[in-house]
């Protein structure tokens, strides 16, 4: 085989029952100058006889088996390993089209300034059904650090391209919980472009299983990741000392059983400034991951959001208060309609009921809520202190 001009990385954990079909989309690549590398982070289902029953039949298959040690571990496990001029990542669940590689290695060669470019993708259910969504992510160049939340540099990880010299640059990922995608485009950027294309590349598996939609609990924990990822960054871009993402505070984070507790936790090392800026972005994005992810905000976390967001939305300029005023809103009708009501007028400031009040109508005149959850949400807001 000659030498390969693309490292496939793809990381899997008990992938067994979508790992057949994630690497069957590589192999049938237009462009085949590619060597696949699995890293089998210490799977406990029929994963490894897959993968070698799949290797055993193309020898661009090479299978890297170690202990557990999560996904930063393996990502990194398997960049030891590359050493072509170009690195894609791959997920255990996801599927590539079969021009994938090819549209963005041209993109690349097109364009040397670029280090990493990622595209869109259709959303499909854990049986492969689509979901009637394309997910687009805007420019990595409208990236602000000091949005609430941080608006990231962000490319769709598992269909990223970039190139293996930008990745050893950086030093691959940092131990940044469930956000060390978030942190490396942060990183990578301050080296060079990053590029999302209108491409469709593959499909985007949205599951029970995966680790950023399966609970709230992650979802606290991801969002106090991208938010000490946007603040590391910049620090950097300020010639400040860099946070560091030690590998032990990933269980703390984890074992974290509240919005506040996570926040404390996040902390460390911040300075005060860093830390009134923690509470309000750390609020923001949970409302945002909770707006289209499939868990939804506990009490104590409509509270922790009402008051970070009344302590500081009004250092935000206009149209980050609209956008913030809208994901609250949003949420409260949300709450609404599932009958959480105390959960909806805890996340609403006073100021705004009104406009919570009339969405409630629309949606009411829409049939989409009774009367009944009108009249509970309204002796809510005037019997509850919150």
């Amino acid at each position: 085989m000659s030498e390969p001009l693309i490292d496939v990385v793809v990381p899997v954990f008990n992938g067994a029952k979508t790992i057949r079909a994630a690497i069957e989309s590589i192999q049938t690549q237009t462009l085949n100058r590619i060597r696949i590398l699995i890293v089998d982070d210490g799977s406990t289902d029929d994963t490894r006889h897959l993968l070698t029953e799949m290797a055993a039949g193309d020898g661009r298959l090479q299978i890297i088996h170690q202990p557990k040690g999560g996904i930063v571990s393996a990502l990194n496990a398997g960049l030891v390993h590359c050493c072509a001029e170009f690195v894609a990542r791959h997920d255990a669940d996801d599927v590539s089209y079969p021009q994938r590689f090819e549209h963005q290695l041209g993109y690349m060669r097109e364009h040397p300034e670029c280090l990493g470019v990622s595209g869109a993708a259709r959303q499909i259910d854990e049986h492969g059904r689509f979901l009637g969504k394309v997910i687009r992510l805007p420019s990595p160049d409208a990236a602000d650090g000091k949005w609430l939340p941080a608006r990231e540099p962000y490319l769709m990880h598992p269909f990223l391209m970039a190139r293996t010299s930008a990745l050893r640059v950086v030093g691959g990922y940092r131990y940044v919980v469930h956000s060390e995608d978030a942190d490396l485009c942060w990183r990578m950027q301050e080296h060079g472009h990053l590029h999302n294309m209108d491409a469709v590349l593959g499909e985007y598996r949205m599951h029970s299983g995966s680790i950023s939609g399966s609970s709230v609990s992650n979802g606290r924990t991801q969002a106090l990741g991208t938010q000490l990822a946007a603040i590391s960054a910049l620090r950097r871009r300020a010639g400040k000392t860099d946070l560091t993402f030690p590998k032990e505070a990933v269980e703390r984070y984890r074992a974290a059983a509240s919005l506040t507790e996570i926040f404390k936790l996040g902390c460390h090392g911040l300075t005060r400034s860093e830390i009134e800026h923690l509470e309000t972005a750390l609020a923001a994005k949970l409302l945002e991951l909770t707006d289209y992810r499939p868990y939804e905000l506990e009490l104590a976390d409509c509270r922790f959001i009402r008051r970070a967001l009344a302590k500081r939305m009004h250092t935000a300029n206009a149209k980050n208060r609209d956008e913030l005023t809208h994901l609250t809103l949003r949420a409260a009708a949300r709450l609404f309609r599932k009958g959480l009501l105390k959960e909806a007028s805890a996340v609403v400031p006073t100021s705004q009921y009104p406009s919570a009040a009339a969405r409630l109508a629309k949606r009411f005149a829409s049939g989409r809520i009774d009367l009944k959850t009108i009249a509970g949400f309204d002796w809510v807001c005037r019997t509850t202190k919150w």
